[in-house]
């Protein structure tokens, strides 16, 4: 596990907007698709429900339906393109549906075995590690705006779980996750909230 920072940080994990892959169950990595036109109304949801959060950071995966959410979220001023935020790199195959793979190779599921020519589990470890350690040197209030299923990664390593568990969670489309600190346990991360979006009501503090 990645040693708690002295400055608890506060991490605000934002999966992009529908796109038309994300719709029909694609695994989605290098391709780089835009927002559909709901996918749009998705992130400029967002706005308003987050105006009052002050973010110290802002950071984005270099994929354009990530630094567009962010964008129409009303957070482009200052956004970091950050490539390790990037999706996974789903290899041979990118564009397949899961229930097509599970066929061709019986009980497969990306966060244990990975994906041909693409990422493993350990590779994803070791960016989402990447991100996390800067995170924690950093602290304060941030905003990650990234994927589904590399921040669904990024949430089981912040509690110190392997990339594997990540498989426990849903993420919807421009749906967030907060990720901190236990006040009471300064050294202990959380998932705070998970699997919020604007439709579901007021966001919690």
């Amino acid at each position: 596990m990645i040693a708690a920072a002295k400055a608890c940080p506060r991490v605000y994990l934002i999966r992009h907007g529908e796109t038309a892959w994300s719709l029909s169950g694609r695994h989605t990595g290098r391709t780089d698709l835009p927002l559909t036109a709901r996918g749009e109304d998705e992130a400029r949801a967002l706005a308003p429900w987050l105006r009052d959060v002050s973010f110290g950071r802002v950071l984005a995966s270099p994929r354009q339906r990530a630094w567009h959410t962010c964008e129409l979220a009303g957070f482009g001023t200052g956004m970091e393109i950050v490539p390790d935020l990037a999706e996974w790199d789903y290899g041979d195959d990118e564009g397949r549906l899961s229930a097509d793979l599970r066929r061709e190779r019986p009980g497969w599921n990306v966060f244990l075995d990975g994906c041909p020519h693409g990422e493993t589990p350990a590779d994803v470890a070791v960016r989402a590690d990447r991100v996390i350690a800067n995170l924690r040197t950093t602290g304060g209030t941030v905003a990650l705006f990234s994927h589904g299923q590399f921040g669904l990664a990024l949430a089981a390593r912040w509690v110190g779980l392997p990339v594997a568990e990540g498989r426990h969670l849903l993420f919807g489309t421009a749906a967030l996750g907060i990720l901190g600190f236990n006040p009471d346990h300064p050294d202990a991360p959380v998932i705070a909230r998970w699997n919020l979006a604007p439709a579901h009501g007021g966001l919690p503090a």
